[in-house]
């Protein structure tokens, strides 16, 4: 949905208040993007990439991911549940893979 290539750590963030916990340099791991988590890339560009498990390239998140330039992979089935905390992975918007480092 948004080219690049970042490695990062991994934060799973169900829901918008989890949002607060992202540290500098985390990839976020998320079920969708709503109103609230775009507010916050509005806001605070300290994320290095965005994976969600729904989604798709012409999504309203998909359009701001790539006004930021931040990689992003949609529809990515069960990323939450795939990925965890704290694991360093690759995420090539390019190419839409994931990948552990």
């Amino acid at each position: 949905a948004s080219p690049g290539m970042v490695q990062g750590k991994v934060k799973i963030v169900k829901s918008p208040k989890d949002i607060l916990k992202v540290e500098r340099g985390e990839i976020i791991i998320t079920p969708f993007l709503d109103p609230d988590f775009i507010m916050f890339l509005k806001k605070n560009a300290r994320i290095k990439g965005i994976v969600t498990n729904e989604g798709g390239a012409t999504c309203h998140a998909a359009i701001l991911a790539r006004e930021f330039q931040i990689p992003y992979i949609a529809g990515v089935e069960k990323a939450t549940q795939r990925l965890r905390n704290k694991m360093t992975i690759v995420l090539d918007g390019e190419k839409g893979t994931v990948y552990e480092a």
